[in-house]
């Protein structure tokens, strides 16, 4: 972590439109400091959403190998199989 990512609590209590503008500037979370101790993230918007993102993305791969590790697999066919069904199903007669 930069130096420059690192604040004290007393600088976001005295001046929090200039950290929040330099976190939006960055793109890059501020750590904020209490008693020398990180204590809270100052991050902007658009990367929190995308780190958010990328963390969902991930929670989905991970229960893929999960799901595969422990044989909850179907094959192509089979898979292809069910959706027919569930799309026949779906439709107005």
């Amino acid at each position: 972590m930069k130096l420059e990512n690192i604040a004290p609590i007393t600088e976001l209590k005295r001046d929090a439109a200039s950290l929040i503008e330099r976190a939006c500037v960055q793109r890059s979370p501020i750590v904020i400091t209490q008693n020398g101790r990180a204590t809270a993230v100052l991050q902007d918007v658009a990367s929190y959403e995308q780190d958010r993102q990328a963390f969902a993305l991930l929670q989905l791969a991970l229960q893929g190998e999960a799901d595969i590790a422990a044989g909850r697999t179907v094959t192509r066919a089979e898979h292809k199989k069910r959706l027919a069904a569930r799309l026949k199903a779906r439709k107005p007669t």
